[in-house]
């Protein structure tokens, strides 16, 4: 019988646990209970979605951050957002951007640079997994719109090839 109640209480705190998850936007809890020398509960809870609708907000900065390098050549352009220029690379996920392979090493991109389609730009980094953004064509750099170490969102502008 007191295994029985033992379940039930198991039940009520795997719930509790799904509802911290949900309450503190965590992705994942994992919790160890011993309760007698072979009697044992081991849980994991875990949701995976798609990143959410709120770092947009987070990785709004990321162009005001940018607003030195893109002022050189704004002058003709003033007003005029970076994601609508046809030659613009947008970010295809949420994530944090590398300019180079490691810390020191030389950029993949950088301004005047001409560039074959399927080189790497840079790297965004994302859920630990370093990922190579390509070039969608080949051209010159014309103005990186990111800093390295910058936080970016899905669709913003990375880099414009012309």
């Amino acid at each position: 019988m007191s295994k029985t109640t033992s379940h039930d209480s198991d039940v009520s705190f795997i719930q509790a646990l799904a509802e911290l998850l949900r309450a503190n936007d965590l992705t994942e809890l994992r919790v160890k209970r011993d309760y007698a020398e072979n009697d044992s509960l081991d849980v994991r809870v875990g949701r995976y979605t798609q990143p959410a609708p709120q770092q947009v907000i987070s990785a709004a900065p990321a162009p005001v951050a940018a607003a030195p390098v893109a002022a050189a050549a704004p002058a003709a352009t003033s007003g005029d957002d970076p994601a609508s220029h046809p030659g613009a690379v947008t970010s295809p996920m949420v994530g944090t951007v590398y300019m180079a392979a490691e810390p020191g090493a030389a950029a993949f991109a950088t301004v005047g640079k001409q560039i074959s389609e399927g080189e790497t730009l840079l790297i965004i980094e994302a859920m630990k997994t370093m990922n190579h953004i390509p070039a969608p064509r080949s051209g010159t750099i014309k103005r990186i719109l990111v800093e390295d170490g910058a936080p970016v969102e899905f669709g913003a502008p990375l880099v414009i090839i012309e």
